[in-house]
């Protein structure tokens, strides 16, 4: 086969795919729909109308929200639509100043079986101090909700937003295929609970690029049924690091396969690239996995699997990870460790992790302190220089 026989296909594809964000012919502006930009005016409504204008066109359209700063509670827009659909920000929308105003419905912005649409720029701020303020108080509290989510989508642009404050997670993909996020920042002070930065699952063809995450929980959470996922130029930190799952939350549950993690930089995160599944009996898999030039700067854990995943340490189980990890690998990582112990690679007692290799690892802890690694059933192999020394079995 030759080469210009598998790019050009592959240019068509990618062409059409960035057709998707391409000018529209009919704008729909929410302040003509009677949206006020004053921050404390409920302009759900005027967003709604403004979004059922332009999903209702058989032309290409744009809802366009414009500078000024516009109040929208919780709001769903609903697909499929007639033609491809951009959604232009120009200003900021801020939650309800009462978190309680979201009840338990688990989200505030929603684009529900939409495909081809474009979200494009603009600022979103949650305003979930508050919220946070009760969860840390031990009250009775609703669940939060995620601030910008994309359920069951295809075709989708999300680029140069900006997500602030959010209850819990920012950004969520859930049953989605072919997803293009690129330069978008998400962000939470680095002690608020539960604000995962982008978090995929049950999606297929994603790619999250030039982005910075710097939040009170995972930077990016990769979970169950999660496929074909490139990451790259991230910049994470404060956050909980890169994490796939935690997985075998369930005995039937779907594997995360074909991930890749390269050219970004990890400051001050609890974690650099983890991989966590709880004790308990599960069909879930995580294969094909590739974490590849990669820096360190003050990371607690830079490499990690946990398969005996309890963050609370209360009532864990007991039994052993189903999960099965294997072809994992970890090729040019270097930088600091917060801790003595910069790799630990903990795998289930009775399914070992298989299929690891270690390339180019260089990761040093306090001068005059060697770095060290530990490994539980872990079988793989070690490539070039390996620092700390590693603990693979063969």
């Amino acid at each position: 086969m030759t080469k210009s026989s598998i790019t050009l296909p592959l240019l068509f594809t990618l062409l059409t795919f960035i057709d998707v964000s391409s000018g529209a012919s009919n704008v729909f502006n929410v302040v003509s729909f009677g949206a006020k930009p004053d921050g404390v005016t409920d302009s759900t409504g005027a967003f709604l109308k403004a979004w059922r204008a332009a999903c209702s066109s058989a032309a290409a359209s744009t809802v366009m929200v414009p500078t000024g700063t516009f109040m929208v509670k919780g709001i769903t827009f609903g697909g499929p639509c007639k033609s491809r659909l951009k959604f232009q920000v120009a200003g900021t929308v801020v939650a309800p100043p009462d978190y309680r105003a979201f009840g338990n419905s688990g989200y505030w912005i929603l684009f529900n079986k939409v495909s081809k649409i474009s979200l494009i720029g603009g600022t979103f701020d949650a305003r979930a101090s508050g919220f946070w303020a009760c969860r840390k108080s031990g009250q009775s509290c609703p669940p939060g909700v995620r601030s910008i989510s994309f359920n069951s989508g295809k075709d989708v642009i999300i680029s140069g937003v900006k997500s602030m404050n959010s209850q819990v997670t920012h950004m969520t993909l859930n049953g989605c295929t072919n997803v293009a996020v690129r330069n978008v920042k998400l962000v939470a002070p680095g002690n608020s609970p539960n604000t995962d930065g982008f978090h995929v699952q049950f999606s297929t063809g994603v790619t999250f690029t030039g982005s910075t995450v710097q939040t009170g929980d995972d930077c990016v959470a990769i979970g169950a049924g999660t496929r074909n996922f490139l990451i790259s130029k991230l910049a994470c930190g404060p956050g909980h690091g890169v994490s796939i799952g935690s997985l075998a939350k369930e005995l039937n549950e779907d594997g995360v396969e074909n991930v890749t993690l390269s050219s970004s930089v990890f400051t001050g995160t609890q974690n650099g690239v983890r991989i966590k599944s709880w004790a308990r009996p599960s069909n879930g898999f995580v294969k094909n996995v590739f974490f590849q030039n990669l820096i360190m700067r003050n990371v607690q854990n830079p490499i990690i699997i946990d398969q005996n995943y309890c963050p609370s340490h209360k009532g864990c189980p007991t039994e052993h990870s189903g999960v099965k990890i294997s072809q994992v690998t970890y090729k040019n990582i270097q930088g600091t460790s917060a801790t003595q112990q910069a790799m630990k690679l903990v795998c289930s007692q009775s399914n070992p992790c298989t299929g690891i290799t270690l390339q180019d690892i260089k990761l040093t802890y306090k001068s005059g302190t060697p770095a060290t690694s530990y490994c539980f059933n872990a079988v793989g192999t070690s490539l070039g220089v390996i620092q700390p020394t590693s603990c693979l079995n063969r």
